[in-house]
């Protein structure tokens, strides 16, 4: 069975020419290894740093993936969300967070790249379910702190995490771990 990886990032946010041009890099390095290692993609169905990992993995042969808080393809636009976020969208109607619930309980696998508060939100979720989870260091956003977040936190929970800038080991490491499970 092919193993899915959410990946779990920011939606929006206007990033400087610079930033934006190596995080687009960073995002068809984690598309690519994701096509290259058989994995199904899983995401928001959103914009942002989702949407581009999305077309880079949809661009080398990866299916993919999207999770919706719209009830509706209607609502999913009204929200201004992208159609053609992933090869299948799958309409929660639970809004934001309820479909972060959704979006991480289906995947095997959480990499978290960027990311804002819906993001933290995330990866509480992943981290308190216990799953593999892999933080793309040098992302920006939330990504860079979730160290310092989990400092502040004392709650052990069996989730195994994952520090790496490189996005091609740090899916290798993740998908060795989850092997092991």
């Amino acid at each position: 069975m092919k193993i899915k990886v959410g990946v779990m990032g920011a939606s929006g946010g206007e990033l400087a020419p610079g930033e934006k041009t190596r995080l687009e890099a960073l995002a068809e390095r984690l598309g690519a290894a994701l096509a290259a290692r058989d994995c199904i993609l899983v995401t928001g169905a959103t914009t942002g740093l989702p949407d581009l990992v999305t077309r880079a993995a949809r661009q080398k042969g990866a299916l993919t993936l999207g999770v919706s808080p719209a009830q509706d393809g209607d609502e999913h636009k009204r929200l201004g969300l992208p159609l053609d976020a992933a090869d299948a969208i799958i309409y929660t109607g639970f809004g934001f967070k309820g479909r972060n619930v959704v979006n991480v309980r289906s995947s095997d696998i959480v990499i978290i790249f960027g990311g804002a508060t819906g993001t933290l939100n995330e990866f509480t979720i992943a981290y308190d379910e216990g799953k593999v989870i892999g933080v793309v260091e040098g992302s920006g956003g939330i990504a860079d702190h979730i160290r310092e977040i989990l400092s502040f936190g004392h709650k052990r929970t069996s989730a195994r995490l994952f520090y790496g800038s490189d996005p091609e080991k740090l899916l290798d490491e993740c998908l060795a771990a989850f092997n092991k499970l």
